[in-house]
């Protein structure tokens, strides 16, 4: 039987083909983004509490109430964004089920997406799926800035999403304010969605601040923000994210969700609302935590 391949140009991931070179030889590997240590005591303790306790069938499919809730309490107290959990927010089966959906959800055939390189790998492969193509812009050297003057010669009519992540894989690379105003400036007065990877949001550097776009009014308002419990809890292995964007987007983005996963593991839902509440400051401490181990 013949096979015509959606993705002829895909092969075996770069990260299974590192791990297992790394697991081969024993080594260190440094090709995937999970850390060496394990996620903390209360939170492991609060899964299992959770599996005890009979809360092993189904999740709502957006997520449960409790832990949307705490994403949007977060969300203000770190950003000053006020978001309705309930139509606004998005639990997913970890941070690449998001981008996927967002992209599936929101570009269409013949349209564009202007992604920076270097670039997490499966961003390309969720555009090529949807018949759209993939327009990449190298990152300035030596510090892996964006040069907005190529951006905005590279918009045409076709332009449908610009996709950002910050802080940046692989580089660490963080956007700054100013950053954030060029991209308003550059799609304001279109149709154009940005689409912003933020999944190492916690995770900087010498003093470094991340700036969500969920900060910039403009930008939230035709955004959709992607992060990670996986990056930020040190348990990349659960597999939860989230998506934070406005209504008539989430609306479309829960469309796709719905049949990519229906929902999310239902136990570490209930761990991670439980630990969000009572340890809000984990991850206002991850910087030093971070800086201390280089």
């Amino acid at each position: 039987m013949q096979i015509s391949s959606k993705l002829p140009a895909v092969g075996t991931t770069i990260f299974s083909v590192m791990s297992q070179l790394a697991a081969e030889h024993k080594a260190v590997n440094l090709g995937q983004g999970f850390p060496d240590f394990e996620p903390p005591q209360a939170l492991r303790d609060a899964v299992t509490r959770a599996m005890a306790d009979g809360r092993n069938q189904y999740a709502p499919g957006i997520g449960l109430a409790s832990l949307r809730e705490e994403i949007a309490r977060k969300t203000q107290r770190l950003y000053g964004h006020a978001v309705n959990p309930d139509t606004e927010v998005t639990v997913t089966s970890g941070a690449t089920e998001a981008i996927f959906a967002a992209i599936a959800a929101l570009v269409r055939q013949g349209e564009e997406v202007i992604v920076f390189d270097p670039a997490y790998d499966c961003y390309e492969p969720a555009i090529d799926l949807q018949g759209a193509r993939a327009v990449h812009i190298p990152l300035s050297q030596p510090d892996f800035s964006i040069d907005w003057q190529r951006v905005r010669d590279a918009i045409t009519p076709r332009t449908r999403m610009i996709l950002i992540n910050s802080p940046h894989n692989p580089s660490g690379a963080v956007l700054s304010a100013a950053d954030l105003d060029a991209l308003a400036e550059i799609v304001r007065d279109t149709d154009i969605v940005v689409l912003s990877d933020e999944v190492y949001e916690h995770i900087v550097y010498d003093g470094a601040a991340h700036q969500s776009v969920l900060r910039h009014p403009e930008l939230a308002a035709r955004s959709v923000v992607v992060s990670s419990f996986g990056k930020t809890y040190h348990c990349t292995g659960w597999k939860v994210g989230y998506a934070v964007a406005p209504a008539a987007l989430s609306n479309e983005f829960r469309k796709v969700h719905q049949y990519l996963t229906f929902c999310t593991f239902h136990p570490a839902q209930v761990a991670f609302a439980e630990f969000m509440a009572s340890t809000p400051e984990h991850y206002l401490e991850l910087p030093a935590f971070y800086q201390a181990k280089r």
